[in-house]
Protein backbone atom coordinates (compact mmCIF):
# COMPACT_ATOMS: atom_id res chain seq x y z
CA UNK A 1 0.00 0.00 0.00
CA UNK A 2 2.51 2.24 0.81
CA UNK A 3 3.93 2.29 -2.91
CA UNK A 4 0.43 3.08 -3.89
CA UNK A 5 0.15 5.61 -1.81
CA UNK A 6 3.78 7.32 -2.91
CA UNK A 7 2.19 7.24 -6.54
CA UNK A 8 -0.98 8.64 -6.01
CA UNK A 9 0.67 11.28 -4.43
CA UNK A 10 3.00 12.28 -7.16
CA UNK A 11 0.90 11.90 -9.73
CA UNK A 12 -1.35 14.63 -7.46
CA UNK A 13 1.20 16.91 -7.23
CA UNK A 14 2.34 16.79 -10.85
CA UNK A 15 -1.48 17.25 -12.10
CA UNK A 16 -1.59 19.83 -9.42
CA UNK A 17 1.13 21.75 -11.15
CA UNK A 18 0.04 21.36 -14.68
CA UNK A 19 -3.58 22.58 -13.50
CA UNK A 20 -1.98 25.48 -11.58
CA UNK A 21 -0.61 26.95 -15.16
CA UNK A 22 -4.39 26.88 -16.26
CA UNK A 23 -5.12 28.69 -13.36
CA UNK A 24 -2.45 31.31 -13.98
CA UNK A 25 -4.13 31.99 -17.07
CA UNK A 26 -7.06 32.04 -15.18
CA UNK A 27 -5.86 34.74 -12.64
CA UNK A 28 -3.98 36.64 -14.93
CA UNK A 29 -7.16 37.15 -17.01
CA UNK A 30 -8.90 39.23 -13.99
CA UNK A 31 -7.47 42.52 -15.11
CA UNK A 32 -8.99 43.39 -18.45
CA UNK A 33 -6.04 45.64 -20.49
CA UNK A 34 -6.41 48.73 -21.35
CA UNK A 35 -6.96 49.16 -25.31
CA UNK A 36 -4.99 51.70 -26.21
CA UNK A 37 -7.29 54.55 -27.60
CA UNK A 38 -7.46 55.13 -31.77
CA UNK A 39 -5.65 58.19 -32.33
CA UNK A 40 -6.43 60.31 -34.71
CA UNK A 41 -2.33 61.54 -34.83
CA UNK A 42 -1.27 57.51 -35.70
CA UNK A 43 -0.33 57.32 -39.30
CA UNK A 44 -2.76 54.99 -41.97
CA UNK A 45 -1.17 51.77 -42.53
CA UNK A 46 -1.95 50.19 -45.95
CA UNK A 47 -3.68 46.72 -45.26
CA UNK A 48 -3.66 43.83 -47.48
CA UNK A 49 -7.14 41.47 -46.75
CA UNK A 50 -6.18 38.20 -47.35
CA UNK A 51 -9.57 35.40 -47.59
CA UNK A 52 -8.48 31.93 -48.41
CA UNK A 53 -11.94 30.33 -49.76
CA UNK A 54 -13.15 26.86 -50.91
CA UNK A 55 -16.33 26.50 -52.34
CA UNK A 56 -17.87 29.06 -50.23
CA UNK A 57 -20.20 30.67 -52.34
CA UNK A 58 -22.39 30.99 -49.40
CA UNK A 59 -20.62 33.44 -47.59
CA UNK A 60 -17.72 35.14 -49.49
CA UNK A 61 -19.76 38.27 -50.52
CA UNK A 62 -21.16 38.76 -46.56
CA UNK A 63 -17.67 38.26 -45.64
CA UNK A 64 -16.15 41.10 -48.17
CA UNK A 65 -18.86 43.88 -48.40
CA UNK A 66 -18.91 43.89 -44.40
CA UNK A 67 -16.18 46.43 -45.05
CA UNK A 68 -18.25 48.83 -46.44
CA UNK A 69 -18.86 49.53 -43.19
CA UNK A 70 -14.96 49.72 -42.35
CA UNK A 71 -14.46 53.08 -40.31
CA UNK A 72 -10.96 53.24 -42.74
CA UNK A 73 -10.02 55.01 -45.55
CA UNK A 74 -11.52 52.94 -48.62
CA UNK A 75 -7.83 53.98 -50.67
CA UNK A 76 -6.38 52.12 -47.73
CA UNK A 77 -7.17 48.42 -47.86
CA UNK A 78 -7.26 46.02 -50.08
CA UNK A 79 -9.31 42.97 -50.12
CA UNK A 80 -7.68 39.90 -52.12
CA UNK A 81 -9.39 36.60 -51.91
CA UNK A 82 -7.88 32.93 -53.19
CA UNK A 83 -10.44 30.94 -54.71
CA UNK A 84 -8.97 27.67 -54.01
CA UNK A 85 -10.16 24.74 -56.82
CA UNK A 86 -13.46 26.19 -56.50
CA UNK A 87 -16.67 24.57 -58.37
CA UNK A 88 -19.01 26.92 -57.47
CA UNK A 89 -19.44 30.39 -57.67
CA UNK A 90 -17.03 31.68 -55.08
CA UNK A 91 -15.31 34.00 -57.32
CA UNK A 92 -18.49 35.53 -59.08
CA UNK A 93 -19.86 36.33 -55.44
CA UNK A 94 -16.20 37.68 -54.32
CA UNK A 95 -15.87 40.05 -57.35
CA UNK A 96 -19.12 41.34 -57.11
CA UNK A 97 -18.49 42.28 -53.12
CA UNK A 98 -15.20 43.98 -54.54
CA UNK A 99 -12.49 41.67 -53.78
CA UNK A 100 -9.84 41.39 -55.68
CA UNK A 101 -10.02 37.49 -56.58
CA UNK A 102 -7.14 34.88 -57.52
CA UNK A 103 -8.53 31.77 -58.92
CA UNK A 104 -5.83 28.91 -57.73
CA UNK A 105 -6.56 25.49 -59.77
CA UNK A 106 -2.98 24.24 -60.53
CA UNK A 107 -1.46 21.57 -58.11
CA UNK A 108 -3.30 19.64 -55.77
CA UNK A 109 -5.29 21.15 -53.35
CA UNK A 110 -4.12 21.19 -49.50
CA UNK A 111 -5.73 22.88 -47.27
CA UNK A 112 -5.69 26.79 -45.99
CA UNK A 113 -2.10 26.98 -46.01
CA UNK A 114 -0.91 25.95 -49.00
CA UNK A 115 -3.67 28.53 -50.96
CA UNK A 116 -2.36 31.26 -48.42
CA UNK A 117 1.34 30.31 -49.11
CA UNK A 118 0.40 30.87 -53.06
CA UNK A 119 -1.84 34.07 -52.61
CA UNK A 120 1.40 35.48 -50.49
CA UNK A 121 3.73 35.01 -53.75
CA UNK A 122 0.93 37.40 -55.37
CA UNK A 123 0.20 39.98 -52.95
CA UNK A 124 3.62 39.89 -51.01
CA UNK A 125 5.82 40.75 -54.25
CA UNK A 126 5.73 44.49 -54.29
CA UNK A 127 5.61 47.00 -51.08
CA UNK A 128 2.18 48.11 -51.63
CA UNK A 129 0.94 46.79 -48.24
CA UNK A 130 1.97 47.76 -44.72
CA UNK A 131 -0.15 45.10 -42.69
CA UNK A 132 -1.73 41.91 -43.58
CA UNK A 133 -5.18 40.80 -42.05
CA UNK A 134 -5.67 37.06 -42.26
CA UNK A 135 -9.90 35.96 -42.20
CA UNK A 136 -11.77 32.82 -43.01
CA UNK A 137 -14.23 32.81 -45.82
CA UNK A 138 -16.77 33.17 -43.20
CA UNK A 139 -15.76 35.93 -41.03
CA UNK A 140 -17.14 39.57 -41.12
CA UNK A 141 -15.20 42.26 -38.68
CA UNK A 142 -16.60 45.08 -36.59
CA UNK A 143 -16.38 48.90 -38.76
CA UNK A 144 -13.39 49.62 -36.21
CA UNK A 145 -11.26 46.38 -36.57
CA UNK A 146 -8.59 48.35 -39.14
CA UNK A 147 -8.39 50.99 -37.03
CA UNK A 148 -8.11 48.67 -33.81
CA UNK A 149 -5.23 46.93 -35.64
CA UNK A 150 -3.62 50.20 -36.80
CA UNK A 151 -3.79 51.61 -33.20
CA UNK A 152 -1.50 48.37 -32.07
CA UNK A 153 0.95 48.25 -34.57
CA UNK A 154 1.62 51.99 -34.27
CA UNK A 155 2.25 51.18 -30.23
CA UNK A 156 5.26 48.80 -31.55
CA UNK A 157 3.48 45.65 -32.05
CA UNK A 158 4.02 43.13 -34.66
CA UNK A 159 1.52 40.49 -34.80
CA UNK A 160 -1.82 41.17 -33.06
CA UNK A 161 -4.82 38.76 -32.55
CA UNK A 162 -8.21 40.01 -32.50
CA UNK A 163 -11.35 38.80 -30.54
CA UNK A 164 -13.14 35.74 -32.79
CA UNK A 165 -16.51 35.38 -31.80
CA UNK A 166 -19.17 32.94 -32.66
CA UNK A 167 -21.61 34.29 -35.15
CA UNK A 168 -24.17 31.19 -34.90
CA UNK A 169 -24.81 30.10 -31.62
CA UNK A 170 -28.76 29.93 -32.08
CA UNK A 171 -28.09 27.85 -34.86
CA UNK A 172 -27.94 24.05 -32.45
CA UNK A 173 -26.62 23.37 -29.46
CA UNK A 174 -22.96 22.57 -31.04
CA UNK A 175 -22.36 26.25 -32.16
CA UNK A 176 -23.77 27.15 -28.73
CA UNK A 177 -21.41 25.79 -26.78
CA UNK A 178 -18.47 26.41 -29.14
CA UNK A 179 -19.47 30.19 -28.51
CA UNK A 180 -19.33 29.66 -24.58
CA UNK A 181 -15.84 27.78 -25.24
CA UNK A 182 -14.38 30.82 -27.15
CA UNK A 183 -15.71 33.00 -24.95
CA UNK A 184 -13.71 31.52 -22.07
CA UNK A 185 -10.94 30.94 -24.38
CA UNK A 186 -10.69 34.28 -25.59
CA UNK A 187 -10.36 35.38 -21.74
CA UNK A 188 -7.94 32.87 -20.13
CA UNK A 189 -5.48 31.33 -23.04
CA UNK A 190 -5.28 35.19 -24.93
CA UNK A 191 -6.12 38.23 -22.37
CA UNK A 192 -4.43 35.98 -19.61
CA UNK A 193 -1.50 36.05 -21.62
CA UNK A 194 -1.41 39.01 -22.88
CA UNK A 195 -1.18 40.39 -19.49
CA UNK A 196 1.20 38.19 -18.36
CA UNK A 197 3.11 39.48 -21.52
CA UNK A 198 3.26 36.09 -23.09
CA UNK A 199 1.97 35.22 -26.61
CA UNK A 200 -1.42 35.10 -27.42
CA UNK A 201 -2.70 32.32 -29.60
CA UNK A 202 -2.97 32.60 -33.85
CA UNK A 203 -6.40 31.73 -34.21
CA UNK A 204 -5.85 31.33 -38.00
CA UNK A 205 -8.26 34.13 -37.98
CA UNK A 206 -9.11 38.18 -37.71
CA UNK A 207 -5.03 38.12 -36.96
CA UNK A 208 -3.24 40.98 -38.51
CA UNK A 209 0.77 40.74 -39.02
CA UNK A 210 3.62 43.17 -40.31
CA UNK A 211 4.15 42.46 -44.33
CA UNK A 212 7.36 41.89 -43.42
CA UNK A 213 7.04 39.32 -40.97
CA UNK A 214 4.60 37.07 -43.80
CA UNK A 215 7.42 37.84 -45.98
CA UNK A 216 10.38 36.33 -43.97
CA UNK A 217 8.84 33.50 -42.31
CA UNK A 218 5.81 32.83 -44.77
CA UNK A 219 2.62 30.44 -43.20
CA UNK A 220 2.83 27.50 -41.51
CA UNK A 221 2.36 23.98 -43.02
CA UNK A 222 0.79 20.28 -41.69
CA UNK A 223 -2.24 20.33 -40.65
CA UNK A 224 -2.54 22.95 -38.33
CA UNK A 225 -0.52 25.48 -40.50
CA UNK A 226 -1.84 28.80 -37.57
CA UNK A 227 -0.92 26.57 -34.53
CA UNK A 228 2.76 26.09 -35.98
CA UNK A 229 3.45 29.79 -37.12
CA UNK A 230 2.60 30.69 -33.40
CA UNK A 231 5.65 28.29 -32.24
CA UNK A 232 8.10 29.71 -35.21
CA UNK A 233 7.01 33.31 -34.42
CA UNK A 234 8.21 32.33 -30.60
CA UNK A 235 11.73 30.66 -32.05
CA UNK A 236 12.13 34.38 -33.53
CA UNK A 237 11.47 36.59 -30.18
CA UNK A 238 8.43 37.88 -31.65
CA UNK A 239 4.55 37.78 -29.50
CA UNK A 240 1.54 37.82 -30.93
CA UNK A 241 -0.43 40.93 -29.11
CA UNK A 242 -4.58 40.42 -28.24
CA UNK A 243 -6.77 43.29 -28.90
CA UNK A 244 -10.12 42.38 -27.30
CA UNK A 245 -11.89 45.29 -29.31
CA UNK A 246 -10.76 44.30 -32.56
CA UNK A 247 -14.07 42.04 -33.39
CA UNK A 248 -14.03 39.15 -36.05
CA UNK A 249 -17.33 36.72 -36.24
CA UNK A 250 -17.03 33.72 -37.57
CA UNK A 251 -19.42 30.41 -37.58
CA UNK A 252 -19.09 26.79 -35.91
CA UNK A 253 -19.70 23.64 -37.38
CA UNK A 254 -23.44 22.88 -37.15
CA UNK A 255 -22.98 19.28 -36.37
CA UNK A 256 -20.72 16.73 -34.80
CA UNK A 257 -19.75 15.27 -37.37
CA UNK A 258 -18.27 18.76 -39.04
CA UNK A 259 -16.73 19.36 -35.85
CA UNK A 260 -14.89 15.58 -35.28
CA UNK A 261 -13.32 15.83 -38.87
CA UNK A 262 -11.99 19.73 -37.23
CA UNK A 263 -11.62 18.46 -34.05
CA UNK A 264 -9.08 15.65 -35.48
CA UNK A 265 -7.34 17.49 -37.81
CA UNK A 266 -6.31 20.46 -35.01
CA UNK A 267 -5.19 17.34 -32.42
CA UNK A 268 -3.42 15.46 -34.38
CA UNK A 269 -1.18 18.62 -36.15
CA UNK A 270 -0.82 20.09 -32.44
CA UNK A 271 1.04 17.15 -31.78
CA UNK A 272 2.95 16.59 -35.07
CA UNK A 273 3.80 20.24 -34.30
CA UNK A 274 4.88 20.10 -30.75
CA UNK A 275 7.25 16.83 -31.73
CA UNK A 276 8.58 19.12 -34.68
CA UNK A 277 9.66 22.60 -32.46
CA UNK A 278 9.69 21.24 -28.79
CA UNK A 279 13.36 20.91 -28.77
CA UNK A 280 13.93 24.19 -30.39
CA UNK A 281 11.88 25.85 -28.33
CA UNK A 282 13.50 24.16 -24.98
CA UNK A 283 17.39 25.37 -26.46
CA UNK A 284 15.56 28.66 -27.31
CA UNK A 285 14.57 29.15 -23.96
CA UNK A 286 17.45 27.55 -21.69
CA UNK A 287 19.41 30.70 -24.35
CA UNK A 288 17.17 33.50 -23.29
CA UNK A 289 15.16 32.55 -20.18
CA UNK A 290 12.48 34.50 -21.56
CA UNK A 291 8.90 33.88 -19.88
CA UNK A 292 7.42 34.01 -23.18
CA UNK A 293 9.05 31.05 -24.59
CA UNK A 294 8.75 28.96 -21.32
CA UNK A 295 4.77 29.37 -22.17
CA UNK A 296 5.53 28.21 -25.68
CA UNK A 297 7.45 25.09 -23.76
CA UNK A 298 4.76 24.32 -21.82
CA UNK A 299 2.22 23.75 -23.97
CA UNK A 300 3.98 21.57 -25.64
CA UNK A 301 4.14 19.16 -22.60
CA UNK A 302 0.81 20.03 -20.56
CA UNK A 303 -2.26 17.99 -21.12
CA UNK A 304 -5.49 19.90 -22.36
CA UNK A 305 -7.83 21.39 -20.00
CA UNK A 306 -10.04 18.07 -21.68
CA UNK A 307 -7.76 15.53 -20.89
CA UNK A 308 -6.20 17.06 -17.32
CA UNK A 309 -9.92 16.72 -16.04
CA UNK A 310 -10.64 13.16 -17.35
CA UNK A 311 -7.37 12.37 -15.40
CA UNK A 312 -8.61 13.67 -11.98
CA UNK A 313 -12.05 12.49 -12.38
CA UNK A 314 -10.76 8.97 -13.54
CA UNK A 315 -8.40 8.70 -10.77
CA UNK A 316 -10.80 10.31 -7.97
CA UNK A 317 -12.79 6.93 -9.01
CA UNK A 318 -10.30 4.90 -8.54
CA UNK A 319 -9.57 6.37 -5.22
CA UNK A 320 -13.26 5.91 -4.27
CA UNK A 321 -13.52 2.48 -4.74
CA UNK A 322 -10.02 1.48 -3.56
CA UNK A 323 -11.09 3.12 -0.09
CA UNK A 324 -14.58 1.10 -0.14
CA UNK A 325 -13.81 -1.89 -1.92
CA UNK A 326 -9.96 -2.61 -2.37
CA UNK A 327 -7.97 -1.46 0.32
CA UNK A 328 -10.11 0.14 2.88
CA UNK A 329 -7.18 1.51 5.16
CA UNK A 330 -5.99 4.11 2.10
CA UNK A 331 -5.35 8.03 3.15
CA UNK A 332 -8.71 9.06 2.45
CA UNK A 333 -7.01 12.94 2.19
CA UNK A 334 -5.46 11.30 -1.40
CA UNK A 335 -9.33 11.02 -2.39
CA UNK A 336 -9.87 14.33 -1.08
CA UNK A 337 -7.09 15.76 -2.99
CA UNK A 338 -8.31 14.95 -6.20
CA UNK A 339 -11.83 15.20 -5.66
CA UNK A 340 -10.99 18.91 -4.64
CA UNK A 341 -8.76 19.16 -7.79
CA UNK A 342 -11.47 17.63 -9.99
CA UNK A 343 -14.00 20.09 -8.94
CA UNK A 344 -11.47 23.33 -9.97
CA UNK A 345 -11.51 21.84 -13.07
CA UNK A 346 -14.93 21.38 -13.69
CA UNK A 347 -15.61 25.02 -12.10
CA UNK A 348 -12.86 26.72 -13.91
CA UNK A 349 -15.11 27.74 -17.22
CA UNK A 350 -17.60 29.05 -14.91
CA UNK A 351 -15.05 31.18 -13.57
CA UNK A 352 -13.93 32.34 -17.21
CA UNK A 353 -17.96 33.29 -18.16
CA UNK A 354 -18.31 35.23 -14.96
CA UNK A 355 -15.11 37.60 -15.47
CA UNK A 356 -16.65 37.91 -19.43
CA UNK A 357 -20.41 38.81 -17.40
CA UNK A 358 -21.71 36.49 -19.93
CA UNK A 359 -25.48 35.28 -20.12
CA UNK A 360 -27.61 33.04 -18.34
CA UNK A 361 -27.88 30.97 -21.20
CA UNK A 362 -24.09 30.36 -21.54
CA UNK A 363 -23.81 28.73 -18.21
CA UNK A 364 -26.74 26.53 -19.40
CA UNK A 365 -24.98 25.50 -21.97
CA UNK A 366 -21.83 25.03 -20.44
CA UNK A 367 -23.41 22.55 -18.44
CA UNK A 368 -23.17 19.99 -21.88
CA UNK A 369 -19.18 20.57 -20.94
CA UNK A 370 -18.41 17.32 -19.25
CA UNK A 371 -19.73 15.65 -22.74
CA UNK A 372 -17.47 17.76 -24.66
CA UNK A 373 -14.78 16.96 -22.19
CA UNK A 374 -15.58 13.16 -23.02
CA UNK A 375 -15.72 13.73 -26.51
CA UNK A 376 -12.26 15.79 -27.10
CA UNK A 377 -10.87 12.97 -24.71
CA UNK A 378 -12.01 10.35 -27.45
CA UNK A 379 -10.77 12.05 -30.07
CA UNK A 380 -6.88 12.96 -28.84
CA UNK A 381 -6.95 9.01 -27.98
CA UNK A 382 -7.90 8.13 -31.77
CA UNK A 383 -5.71 10.74 -33.56
CA UNK A 384 -2.86 9.73 -30.90
CA UNK A 385 -2.85 5.69 -31.58
CA UNK A 386 -5.76 4.63 -33.52
CA UNK A 387 -6.41 6.76 -37.00
CA UNK A 388 -3.87 6.85 -39.00
CA UNK A 389 -4.24 9.49 -41.76
CA UNK A 390 -5.71 12.45 -41.01
CA UNK A 391 -6.21 15.01 -43.90
CA UNK A 392 -7.75 18.38 -44.14
CA UNK A 393 -11.50 18.73 -44.34
CA UNK A 394 -13.63 21.74 -45.21
CA UNK A 395 -15.89 22.62 -42.61
CA UNK A 396 -18.84 23.92 -44.44
CA UNK A 397 -20.23 27.29 -43.80
CA UNK A 398 -23.53 29.13 -44.44
CA UNK A 399 -26.27 26.59 -45.60
CA UNK A 400 -25.82 22.96 -45.55
CA UNK A 401 -23.75 21.17 -48.31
Amino acid sequence: MAAAVAISLLALLIVSLQAGYWLLLAIASMRRPRTPAIHPAFPLRRFGILVPAHNEEDVIEKTVTSFNKADYPVGSFEIHVVADHCSDRTALFAREGGAIVHERNEGPRSGKGAALAWLFERVLESDSTDAIVILDADTQVAPDFLRQMNSRLALGDQVVQGRHVISNPHEGWLPALVWAMFTIDNRFQNMGRANLGWSAKNMGDSICFLSHILRNLGWGEGLTDDFELRQRLLLEGIRIAYEPEALGYGEAPRSVAEATAQRMRWLRGTRESNRKYRLQLVRRWLKTREWCLLDGVLQTLIPSYSTLTMLCLGASLCHLLMGRFVAPGFPPLLLHGWLVMTGILILYPSWGLWLERAPLKAYLIILLGPLYVVWRTWLAFRARYIVRDVTWLRTPHGRAK
